[in-house]
This record gives structure tokens, sequence and C-alpha cells, in this order.
């Protein structure tokens, strides 16, 4: 029932653009830095539809159970984690922006965790940066590309991923919230590499329903006493 799922240090880590990159954009700055005080689990990949169906049939339910789960708004992500909940007696939720990223970078503070730049041998995306077509043009069962350091796959391509945080056009600290949006990372396999850099942010309202976004979920761990 639970996903599999792997424990992420506390740490600290750089957040946002690199200053050098030229697709950075005014969304991903200013730079500054993610604190995670506490360690937490995260599923290892995105949730995928074997997950999905052991809460619900529905969600691309024809399809392999190892591709990860599309077509699936905020408000069902949320839904899947209050059953999870239910389920385990732990509190599951969509990792918020800054635990994504953190995630994501795995020590790293290049424009991928894996340097920087993004190999087709190292995620799935559809087009070079030169707009040729490069890669396979849908989704791949979840884990085909090695893990970032954290042991995190899928962390760029394949799907973009749903967070729990309200939209905001920047990353400054006093930057107004927009409720009606939800934060979105990761990037999609129908994407440029550029839109997979791990400073890369995007915005949707929480109804959307997409082809190339999924989400993954987080719990707090459990220390003994």
């Amino acid at each position: 029932m639970i996903p599999a799922c792997i424990e992420i240090p506390s740490g600290r880590c750089v957040r946002g653009g690199v200053e050098d990159d030229k697709f950075v954009n005014a969304t991903e700055l200013p730079r500054g830095e993610i604190v995670i005080e506490q360690p937490f689990r995260m599923s290892i990949c995105p949730i995928t539809v074997g997950d999905w169906q052991k809460w619900k049939q529905n969600g691309r339910g024809d399809c392999n159970p190892d591709l990860p789960v599309t077509r699936i708004s905020w408000f069902e992500a949320n839904d899947y984690c209050a059953w999870l909940t239910e389920r385990s007696g732990k509190t599951w939720r969509l990792p918020t922006e800054a635990e994504w990223e953190y995630a994501c970078r795995a020590g790293t503070e290049t424009p991928f965790f894996t340097g920087a730049t993004l190999e087709i041998s190292q995620a799935n995306f559809l087009y070079a940066e030169d707009g040729s077509r490069v890669g396979p043009g849908g989704l791949l069962p979840v884990g085909c590309y090695d893990a970032n350091a954290f042991g995190l796959h899928d962390m760029h391509g394949n799907v973009s991923e749903w967070t729990s945080d309200s939209w905001r056009p920047s990353l400054a600290t006093d930057a107004p919230e927009d409720p009606t949006r939800r934060v979105v990372r990761g990037g999609g396999w129908d994407y440029l590499p550029r839109m997979l850099r791990s400073s890369w942010r995007d915005a949707l309202p929480p109804e959307t329903k997409r082809d190339n976004l999924g989400f993954r979920v987080v719990t707090e761990c459990r220390r003994p006493s």
C-alpha cells in the first residue's frame, strides 16, 4: 500500500537559479538558502499507476502499473495523501516547494543534479535545446534512469510534480502569494532540458489534469522515543 520511500537527511542547500545559467528567469530568483531541520521520507519515484490503483481504479488504469500516474489534479493528489494517512497511521502530504528542490539537488548547486547539462541518457525529455527531437516521446516506467545522490529517481523529466505550495512570482520572502495556483516542479517527458532544471518553477490551477503531470509524497521520519 505504501509507496517505496527513502529518508532525506536534514541539511542546507542554496535554492534558485545559478547566476551564469542563461535560462534562469525572475521566478527562480533571488537565490537563497533552504534549511531542512528534520529529515523526512519521500517516495523514491513519482506515484505510479499501481500505487494509485491500490486506492481507486482510475487514472490511466489501462496502463503499465509502473508508469507514473498522470491526469491527477492537485486536489486528487491530496485526497490520495489523506487515504495513505488513514490507512497507515502516519501523516502523508505533498512536498513543499523547498523540500522538493532540496531533495532534487541532493547536495548540488549546478543547474541539474547531474551537473551543468542533462543528457538524454539521464532523463526522459523530448527535445534538445536546438529543438530537435531526441526523446522517446511518451511516459516511461519510473526508475529507468539513475537516481540522484539521495536515491531519488525521476526528479528531472518524465512527469512534472505538484507541490503543496501556492504560487509566488519569485523566491523573495515577501513575494505575494497567489492561492489560485499551485507550484509545479520537475519537468515532463515532452519538455526541453531547460524546463527540467532543479530551480525551474511553474504554476497551474489546482484542478489541472495533464498527461505529463504527476506527484510524489512525503512523511515525517519517526524517531525512537
